[in-house]
């Protein structure tokens, strides 16, 4: 039975019985025991299963490619910020996740939040410059907002949690 981790990782409390970090070998690894059906999921070992980290780069593999067509591919200012901060995202989420500090990892995922939201300023001004359909837009804008609700779920959990981090494991 597979299960999406996003789901309940970032769902309501009522969601979730037991909530368990545990650290090993240097990364963030999360154990959930989920009401809903009677098994354990898998640990996160590695940012690759992060649902925001899968969501960032969905959209930025969906903004990249539009940079190599004109009128875009012509702007050079705005094909470097959009490229720039697209990618951003996706580096802050797995760079946090390498820390080993829980209020590193809150803190590198307020910065992909933040360029999350440039992002959105990015692609108004795409908007406004004709760069690409209002279609399209929509649909790329509704993905950033849904990151944002996201990536801010998330900080609002482990702001809550009473882990440290990896590198606070042998302190008192």
């Amino acid at each position: 039975m597979a299960v999406k981790l996003g789901k309940y990782a970032f769902g309501k409390a009522r969601d979730v019985r037991k909530q368990v970090w545990s650290l090993g070998l240097g990364v963030w690894s999360l154990g959930l025991t989920l009401v809903q059906v009677s098994f354990s999921m898998a640990t996160i070992q590695k940012f690759e299963d992060l649902e925001i980290w899968q969501l960032a780069r969905s959209l930025c593999q969906k903004i990249y490619p539009l940079t190599f067509v004109d009128p875009i591919a012509k702007d050079f200012r705005y094909k470097d910020q959009i490229r720039g901060s697209c990618g951003s995202i996706m580096d802050n989420i797995a760079e946090g996740f390498g820390r080993g500090s829980k209020l590193e990892f809150i803190n590198s995922l307020t910065i992909a939040k933040g360029e999350t939201e440039e992002l959105k300023s990015q692609l108004y001004r795409g908007l406004d410059n004709h760069y690409f359909p209002r279609q399209l837009f929509e649909e790329l804008y509704n993905e950033a907002e849904l990151l944002i609700k996201k990536i801010s779920s998330f900080i609002s959990y482990l702001n809550k949690s009473n882990i440290r981090g990896q590198k606070f494991k042998e302190r008192i």
